[in-house]
């Protein structure tokens, strides 16, 4: 380690010494419990209503939302995919069978062997998720069955989304954590990726899918 390095490690552990100087020994993080009377929704809704708001927040986002049943989920996915002039499709090991019965697409199976140079060669992928945050227009993925490893959503240039209203929306990101296990791999997605330049030159896909499209399949009990 050089000189300077030294001294500002040096300085650094000083600071952390002072500031610890009061605190006993014995002393552990979890005698303190921080109080947490946070408010973890921004008011009361019903169901449909926060089905309602997540389209909204979602399309705020510029994201394409969709509703449909699961009869007709089929024929929706694969005119969106045919929209899109999709041939190559991309799709995890627990994607429901009858989803893309109806799409003319080759199925392109998410394996270890598939690198991303492939993946980038596919033209969409179809994906559900874990759940959906309606305050945030937050779609998360934990890697589970019908959703595939984490690269699978990130490499193609369009991604089909599949929520279960409303069993799959919550509220907020709070009410999200609870239902989540945090040492999976989560990917939260807010609409298509984008970023911003210095002047606010908007610029989709570079860390992601340039198009996002988000199907809501109701069960009935969306009320």
């Amino acid at each position: 380690m050089s000189a300077g390095r030294e001294a500002s490690r040096a300085r650094v552990l000083a600071r952390v010494r002072r500031a610890l100087a009061d605190v006993p020994r014995h002393e552990r993080p979890d005698d303190h419990p921080v109080p947490r009377g946070y408010r973890d929704t921004h008011g009361q809704r019903t169901p449909a209503a926060s089905v309602a708001l997540l389209a909204e927040n979602l399309v705020d986002y510029r994201a394409a939302v969709h509703r449909t049943d699961e009869a007709g989920l089929p024929a929706l996915l694969g005119e969106l995919l045919a929209r899109r002039g999709a041939r190559r499709v991309v799709v995890p090991p627990g994607l429901p069978a009858g989803w893309l019965a109806g799409a003319a697409v080759e199925l392109v199976a998410d394996t270890v062997e598939l690198t991303a140079r492939e993946l980038d060669g596919v033209d969409s992928v179809v994906t559900g998720c874990a759940l959906a945050v309606a305050e945030t227009g937050t779609l998360v993925l934990d890697a589970g069955p019908d959703q595939g490893r984490r690269r699978i959503t990130l490499v193609p240039d369009h991604h089909v989304c599949v929520v279960r209203v409303p069993d799959q929306v919550v509220d907020s990101v709070p009410q999200a954590l609870r239902h989540l296990v945090p040492t999976r791999p989560l990917t939260w997605i807010s609409g298509p990726s984008a970023t911003s330049d210095i002047e606010l030159d908007r610029v989709e896909g570079v860390h992601g899918p340039r198009a996002l499209d988000v199907v809501l399949v109701a069960d009935g009990t969306d009320t």
